[in-house]
């Protein structure tokens, strides 16, 4: 099958979603994830296929890797999707006109749903999960660098709707070649909604040559201010979170900025992340600071390159200020919108920080790990977005959603 009749397929599927009540689309979800449970080994020799192609030192393995704990973490996940409200039917408004004409505004899915990303395959099923919940149909492209653990988990999806006599050409998976992303991206009128997942390339691609409507998925460059009033204890223990959790993640901390008053503190700042064997790239006055404590083979002084990077690694660099101006401006700078985190002590600084920093998830006294969308209670996530209009933020149920007008009249006509 190519990828046309794949889009043909998937458009006249999608129409039968609207049929689906919520109680079989939650029964559906809880046999998936019970049937993930079930298929772990299986799933995991599939998943070692792709691994066995890539070098364990490249940023994307962590994020290619499939074990017995990370299935669970996303059969967990299905789960608390599927004990969410629906989405769908909601009635955001209801007014009565001079002329007795009722008008409800009421929410409804987008429709089909695209999603092109990279070697996630925990994206597979939670786009599934959350387009399903949502009443929207998908059309996923995944990269060549998981195309077993792909094929195997959408055979599973598949499955599961069969099982229920569900039409399972609601969900497709598109050839993992380029040329497959270029269909999907000129899929005007089988295509909705268009989602990149994956590298600054990949989005910065799918935003210029998609013919589709793109709600962007951004990278996620992150920073943490730990501010002059910043406590010593809590921004140790914060910094190594967010930085060493997962590197590989787009929450991860990249730039940790410091208050020059503060320069003392680096060494404790930093001295954990040697244990991970982070790298550090510290400007003049940060690496003065931290020379004698930090391993000199993982210091280094910063480059052209060393900010307004993702590492996605075991990387950060360290930027010294002289006050919290020049900490907002060098956030302003490098930013990518996705997530920014201010450590202090001072409820006046944080206020400002948290108004006039532009990102989708602003911190204070916490790590950015928690940018997600199971830890934001909303079950999972199709997406970070980075943009302002539809949605910001992770993206769940409701923001997979639209909405339209519903208007009841007696007879009435316009003059």
């Amino acid at each position: 099958m190519n990828c046309t009749e794949q889009l043909y397929k998937v458009k006249e599927a999608s129409r039968s979603m609207c049929l689906l009540e919520s109680d079989k689309i939650n029964t559906v979800l809880q046999q998936l994830a019970l049937s993930l449970r079930e298929a772990k080994n299986l799933i995991i020799v599939e998943n070692k296929k792709d691994l066995a192609k890539m070098s364990i030192q490249d940023p994307k393995y962590d994020r290619l890797l499939l074990n017995g704990e990370r299935i669970d973490g996303i059969a967990n996940d299905i789960e608390n999707t599927l004990q969410l409200p629906s989405p769908l039917g909601k009635e955001l408004s209801n007014k009565t006109l001079d002329n007795q004409l009722e008008i409800k505004k009421i929410s409804v899915p987008l429709g089909t749903i695209g999603v092109i990303y990279e070697a996630r395959p925990n994206v597979t099923l939670d786009v599934f999960a959350l387009c399903f919940k949502s009443g929207n149909a998908c059309v996923l492209k995944g990269g060549s660098d998981a195309e077993h653990s792909n094929k195997a988990l959408v055979s599973l999806i598949k499955a599961t709707l069969d099982r229920f006599e569900i039409n399972s050409d609601i969900i497709q998976l598109l050839p993992p070649e380029r040329e497959a992303a270029k269909e999907l991206m000129n899929a005007v009128g089988f295509v909705d909604v268009l989602i990149p997942r994956g590298s600054q390339n990949l989005i910065n691609s799918v935003r210029q040559n998609s013919k589709v409507p793109v709600i962007e998925t951004g990278a996620g460059i992150v920073h943490t201010y730990f501010d002059k009033d910043g406590d010593l204890n809590k921004g140790i223990d914060i910094i190594f979170n967010a930085k060493t959790r997962r590197v590989s993640v787009c929450n991860a901390l990249d730039c940790l900025i410091i208050h020059k008053d503060r320069i003392a503190d680096l060494p404790s700042l930093t001295n954990k992340l040697q244990d991970k064997q982070v790298e550090i790239f510290a400007d003049e006055i940060a690496y003065a600071a931290i020379k004698e404590s930090y391993p000199k083979s993982l210091l280094n002084k910063t480059d052209k390159n060393s900010f307004g990077t993702e590492f996605l690694s075991h990387k950060m660099s360290i930027k010294t200020v002289d006050n919290f101006e020049d900490a907002i401006n060098h956030i302003y700078r490098y930013s990518s919108k996705h997530s920014e985190a201010i450590i202090s002590e001072n409820s006046k600084t944080i206020n400002i920080f948290t108004s006039v920093v532009d990102a989708a998830a602003i911190y204070s006294n916490t790590s950015t790990a928690f940018t997600d969308g199971a830890q934001f209670g909303l079950g999972a996530e199709i997406g970070i977005s980075t943009q302002k209009l539809h949605a910001r933020g992770p993206m769940a149920l409701e923001e997979l959603t639209s909405y339209k007008w519903i208007i009841t009249g007696d007879g009435q006509i316009r003059e």
